[in-house]
């Protein structure tokens, strides 16, 4: 029964109450911090919980008062309203039961690389990196750029970018895939549609204490940062490249005037890749998920197609398709293809968990 299994939430709920309250607890406050968060964390499921467990009491009661002749009528109506808010208190505590992404609340990094598509590609970064930042914009998130490689024709051949805020990683997750993109390139005279495909890769933020890296490991080089220059960008020795020997990994940064700077966000960005790929291995899906989520920038295993011809955005995990490409991608409405995304992925984890 549902309410046996609300109980284990109540109780924890109720015993960090009486810890918080103790005077051994709001002497230390690390342990104060993490039971508080523990118990914010629980405060949803027990509010429904409770509100769950006072419908079935008042419907119990209603039912009692049915063989009443006087107040059989009145009891009747209170079913009719209260029966159906138990279908819906159900769902709703269903979602809030589901296990949690533990990298929801994290802060994000967002790679983008253009793919198959020359020019077109590196253009379509660009404007999808646009769609980001308006998106992150309407949802009071911080974006900070780590790194950017601009494309003399436009765009970005890459853009890594660092975004803060509630809740972040958990919207942003199911961007990471192909991205196909259909349209007439700006350059392109006989008016032909173009096919152009770019990579987005999402990452959680990681503190140090997550992933340890052996300084042994590291090579790091400096160099004269390539690029429009101005002001010593490019005549000074700023620009980072950091290569990781045991996985490969390469990240360079020269976006900042500082190589200290430099240096900072590419370690930041290492660190994330090296978490990335942790839990990938976790997850026994280290190589298979990775390929998923980035593909090989060509034009197949793309997660979604923006055709611009008919005005139409397509996401293929769900068959979605909308007919509003210039508004979601000019107003930063991408809830609207991420909304329906979260809703298929906790429907999926409801029927695994039996729920």
């Amino acid at each position: 029964m549902l309410s046996d299994k609300l109980n284990p939430f109540i109780n924890r709920y109720n015993e960090l109450g009486r810890l918080l309250s103790s005077p051994d607890i709001t002497s230390d406050i690390k342990r104060m911090t993490e039971l508080s968060k523990e118990q914010s964390s629980l405060s949803d499921i027990v509010e429904k919980a409770n509100e769950y467990k006072d419908v079935l009491a008042q419907i119990s009661d209603a039912k009692a008062m049915l063989s009443d002749p006087e107040m059989s009528d009145m009891a009747k109506e209170e079913l009719r309203e209260l029966e159906p808010r138990v279908d819906e208190l159900e769902e709703e505590i269903k979602l809030l039961l589901l296990p949690k992404d533990p990298n929801d609340d994290r802060n994000t990094i967002i790679e983008l690389r253009a793919g198959a598509g020359g020019d077109e590609a590196a253009i379509f970064v660009g404007d999808l990196f646009d769609a980001y930042l308006r998106y992150a914009e309407n949802r009071g998130w911080k974006v900070e750029l780590m790194s950017s490689s601009p494309s003399e024709s436009g765009g970005y051949k890459e853009v890594i970018a660092l975004i803060k805020g509630e809740q972040v990683y958990s919207r942003l997750k199911f961007e990471g895939g192909t991205h196909r993109v259909q349209r007439v390139p700006a350059t392109e005279s006989q008016g032909r549609v173009h096919t152009s495909a770019i990579t987005v890769a999402v990452m959680a933020e990681v503190d140090d204490v997550e992933v340890q890296i052996n300084e042994n490991d590291l090579k790091i080089d400096v160099m004269r940062s390539s690029g429009c220059g101005g002001q010593s960008v490019n005549t000074t020795d700023s620009a980072v490249r950091i290569t990781h020997i045991p996985t490969g990994i390469v990240v360079t940064n020269q976006d900042q005037k500082s190589q200290h700077k430099n240096k900072e966000k590419a370690m930041k960005v290492l660190k994330a890749r090296l978490y990335d790929m942790q839990m990938q291995e976790l997850q026994a899906k280290d190589s298979q998920a990775r390929a998923m989520q980035v593909g090989t920038g060509d034009r197949s295993g793309r997660i979604r197609t923006y055709n611009y011809p008919q005005n139409r955005i397509s996401d293929h995990r769900i068959t979605l398709t909308l007919y509003r490409l210039n508004e979601i991608m000019t107003g930063g409405l991408l809830d609207e293809v991420i909304d329906p995304l979260i809703a298929d992925h906790q429907a999926k984890i409801v029927e695994s968990a039996g729920l």
